[in-house]
């Protein structure tokens, strides 16, 4: 530990590497790396850059000839910047995009040039990586290759700088030889393109100038940041992501003194050279804080439609973590890297919004009279209450288990807070249909002190407890765990709602067929909602057990771990939902499905290995050498004639320290049973639940046990930094 804590001079104060961090405007630098709309105006003719304007703003198809002209316009652009190599970009199954890098340049044999620099269409348009390669749940075998990752127009390629050179990074999807997703950015797409059809529909009822529909996305990403040091001598931080053992330090989080704290110097550099970093690709990132526990931390951009939002989340993560080495930490995305203390979420903020500019979920000043915001608001309700579990199984992973429910972040029953604004109008609209009352003035805080301004009061507070609370105008989904992936949830999402409102249109449509008036219809149809979208609607406290109680009451589902939340993505129900909108096939559902699964049990794997290798080579060892010496301390007095003195010094540690040894013996010898019984386990769905019900108990016995003899163990023999090490040393 001695080396541990002997931090040089360059650990404990980063400096950052490049001089103009502080001396650049962000208006400056935003985007200055992409290859946006606004740059393509200089490469091309205006009628290209037209065709593609339609292609990303107004979803049209683009055309060969335009992709070659983008070939060329690219190429030029990126040697411009002096980029030597490119890479599509995709996102598959697993914790981090891919990437394979080729060189611009092909030699020739033309004796007078020794080659030359280019992109061909083709390349820009398709690349084959290795589809057997990537967790395909059984669509790819060894035997069956070929996949294909295919060039996404609209998400802007961008530009990724090391010491060594630059390179060109193309969006991109990726599929199989057949045509089936292998990856997340795939069905977000297809359920951004139902998403569009269904709410474009029901504009039209409204706005018949709307065009289409998009959903936006603002995710808050948290994190902790560790010494590098600390993390390297962790073999479970360094292989899980989080802490399997460790004792809680004397001060944790008790004091509130962390959230919204100010920032230590050597993390706010980092944060400062990520940030710049993220700025040039275009990634809108503007807000940094402290967040709860010591050590974590958490960013936050502004809204961007969703599919560039997505990439830009797995961008950025990708980003910090390279800046993070640099500055001597590791960063840990992992919902709860450590016992005791608040675990990181990713919360995602998600709305509606039309070509035309408008924002389908604003209450605006008369949100009871307002039809429009009341079909998309109730609509989403409905979504919910009817599709919840498919919700909850998107976020369905062995790290949010541990987070969800725990006091810090939203139960795992997935339910709706209104505010109690929405809340009375809501009553009304029941009751009374359409209601032409302006909100109510804003009461005004006034704090009696001449120099401070008074400020008016938000018609709601907020509830930090609830998984889904809607917010002023848009929805936030608080549940999804700090190390997923936000196209899955967010795909699940755009599906319900999709086809939640395909359903409330053709409800419209029937009754339209008897009585014309479609405004009237609509507000019969959205009463009939009433009694779905109160069942769901929870605005007091989710943490608490009487909600618990009372959601069970309601009849909502309360799945408290993964494998139990993945069994409704199995069911024909959801197969038939994402079917008919062309999201996913049955098979490639029930893959997608066992993709998640393996994971799980991987990753409970992994842990309980490392259970086992460090049981037996780190806690055991430490234990056994504290005794040898309490046993030498023990002589000694007896050696002296101060035997009695000895035993009242020496005796009760040692007993302890050997109780807990031999259950932490006989712990470990029992999980070692019990991981061969889960791995022999034939069905993905049958060993899920073995490991949660049988095998993962054994990790909080073994915490409970090693934990405790933390206290007593010489803090010499005790190789593991310690909670107070790695939360506290920056």
């Amino acid at each position: 530990m001695k080396e541990i804590l002997e931090l040089t001079e360059e650990s404990t104060k980063a400096k950052t590497q490049n001089g103009n961090l502080n001396t650049r405007k962000i208006s400056d630098i935003f985007g200055e790396n992409i290859f946006d709309l606004n740059t393509l105006k200089a490469y091309v003719s205006e009628e290209t850059y037209a065709q593609m304007n339609s292609v990303v703003l107004k979803q049209k198809p683009i055309a060969s000839e335009t992709v070659e002209k983008m070939a060329d316009a690219m190429i030029k652009w990126a040697l411009g910047k002096g980029v030597t190599h490119f890479t599509h970009w995709f996102q598959p199954l697993t914790e981090s995009p891919a990437e394979k890098h080729d060189a611009f340049f092909k030699p020739t044999i033309n004796l007078e040039a020794r080659g030359i620099e280019s992109l061909s269409a083709s390349e820009l348009v398709k690349r084959e990586p290795d589809g057997s390669s990537f967790p395909s749940g059984g669509l790819r075998q060894t035997h069956s290759a070929r996949g294909y990752t295919i060039w996404d127009p609209s998400s802007p390629a961008f530009i990724l700088e090391t010491k060594q050179g630059k390179t060109l990074y193309i969006p991109a999807v990726f599929i199989s030889y057949t045509g089936e997703s292998l990856d997340y950015k795939t069905p977000l797409l297809k359920s951004n393109n139902a998403l569009n059809k269904a709410a474009t529909a029901i504009c039209r009822m409204f706005d018949e100038n709307v065009g289409h529909v998009f959903s936006t996305l603002g995710w808050e990403q948290e994190y902790f940041l560790v010494d590098e040091r600390f993390y390297n001598a962790r073999p479970d931080l360094l292989l899980a992501g989080r802490t399997i053992f460790g004792g809680k330090s004397a001060k944790g989080q008790q004091l509130d003194d962390h959230y919204f704290g100010s920032i230590p110097e050597r993390v706010e550099e980092f944060m400062k050279e990520f940030e710049y970093e993220c700025l040039k690709l275009g990634i809108p990132i503007l807000t940094r804080h402290n967040e709860v526990a010591p050590g974590q931390y958490e960013c936050a951009p502004m809204f961007e439609e969703t599919n560039v939002a997505v990439d830009h989340n797995q961008l950025l993560r990708d980003v910090m973590s390279k800046t993070a080495i640099k500055h001597k930490f590791r960063i840990l995305f992992n919902e709860k890297p450590f016992a005791g203390l608040n675990g990181s979420g990713k919360h995602c903020n998600w709305s509606l919004s039309t070509n035309t500019g408008k924002n389908l979920l604003s209450p605006g000043d008369t949100p009871g009279s307002n039809l429009q915001f009341l079909t998309f608001f109730i609509n989403v309700v409905k979504a919910m209450h009817d599709n919840g579990d498919l919700l909850r199984a998107s976020i369905a992973t062995a790290g949010n288990d541990h987070r969800l429910g725990a006091n810090e972040a939203p139960p795992a029953i997935i339910s709706v807070f209104t505010g109690s604004l929405l809340e009375k109008v809501l009553s009304g609209f029941w009751a009374s249909g359409l209601m032409d009352v302006k909100n109510p003035e804003q009461e005004v805080i006034d704090l009696g002190l001449t120099k401070i301004p008074q400020i008016n009061r938000d018609y709601n507070d907020r509830n930090r407890t609830s998984p889904f609370p809607f917010t002023d105008n848009r929805f936030e989904f608080r549940a999804v765990g700090a190390s997923a992936h936000c196209g899955a949830p967010i795909t699940v999402l755009n599906a319900i709602v999709a086809d939640q409102l395909n359903k409330f249109k053709s409800e419209v449509d029937a009754l339209n067929q008897k009585n014309p008036d479609t405004k009237a219809n609509i507000v019969t149809v959205l009463q009939g909602y009433q009694k779905a979208v109160e069942r769901i609607v929870f605005n007091g406290n989710g943490y608490s057990k009487e909600w618990e109680e009372e959601a069970a009451k309601r009849g909502l589902s309360n799945n408290k771990n993964a494998p139990a939340a993945l069994k409704a993505l199995f069911t024909d129900e959801a197969k038939s939902l994402f079917d008919r909108l062309n999201i996913f096939t049955p098979r490639e559902l029930e893959s997608r499905s066992e993709v998640m699964l393996e994971n799980y049990i991987n990753k409970l794997d992994i842990e309980a290995k490392l259970f086992l290798e460090l049981g037996h080579t780190f806690i055991l060892p430490a234990a056994f050498k504290t005794i040898n010496r309490l046993s030498e301390v023990f002589n000694n007095f007896k050696s002296m004639g101060m035997e009695e003195s000895a035993k009242s010094l020496v005796q009760e540690n040692v007993t302890t320290i050997t109780f807990l040894s031999d259950k932490i013996t006989k712990d470990l010898i029992s999980l070692k049973k019990e991981l061969a019984e889960a791995r022999g386990k034939e069905h993905a769905i049958d060993a899920a639940e073995y490991y949660a019900n049988q095998v993962k108990p054994y990790f909080e016995k073994l915490r409970i046990s090693v934990d405790s003899l933390e206290e007593l163990v010489d803090n010499e023999y005790w190789m593991l930094p310690k909670y107070r090490e790695l939360l506290f040393i920056r």
